[in-house]
């Protein structure tokens, strides 16, 4: 079964419930998944040393064992803890797959050359359907 982590900004519910949609048509579809939010948790209050090192752990840990890196990129700019996510997936050869959410921007050059040129962006949600049905 591969494993998928699901990378993406984390600062409100739009954000949060778009990449829990990524989530579900990935788990639909047999794949074990990832999230964050969900699995390493979310600080609320102090933000204690303890539990920084404790959601990096567990974030790093899952990078580690992914075998597919699913990236939400929008934004002003695609989000610095995103952009490291693609990076490291990038550089230990772990399939990365890039969804822009149809965003109006224009994508910052470096993480368009790490998706393959742009070749592994989807628009949307259906677009990664249909991505992973035609497998």
């Amino acid at each position: 079964m591969n494993y998928v982590y699901i990378a993406g900004p984390l600062f409100d519910d739009h954000e949060r419930n778009y990449l829990e949609s990524i989530a579900e048509i990935f788990e639909t579809r047999g794949y074990k998944t990832f999230l964050p939010h969900r699995d390493a948790g979310v600080v609320s209050g102090e933000y204690t040393q303890e539990e920084k090192i404790k959601i990096f752990t567990t974030d790093l840990n899952a990078l580690k064992q992914a075998d597919i890196v699913v990236a939400l990129l929008t934004g002003r700019d695609v989000d610095s803890g995103t952009a490291a996510e693609i990076g490291y997936a990038f550089a230990n050869n772990k399939k990365l797959i890039g969804i822009d959410a149809n965003n109006v921007k224009f994508l910052n050059i470096f993480i368009w050359g790490l998706m393959d040129n742009g070749n592994k962006i989807l628009n949307n949600l259906s677009d990664l359907e249909r991505h992973l049905d035609e497998k």
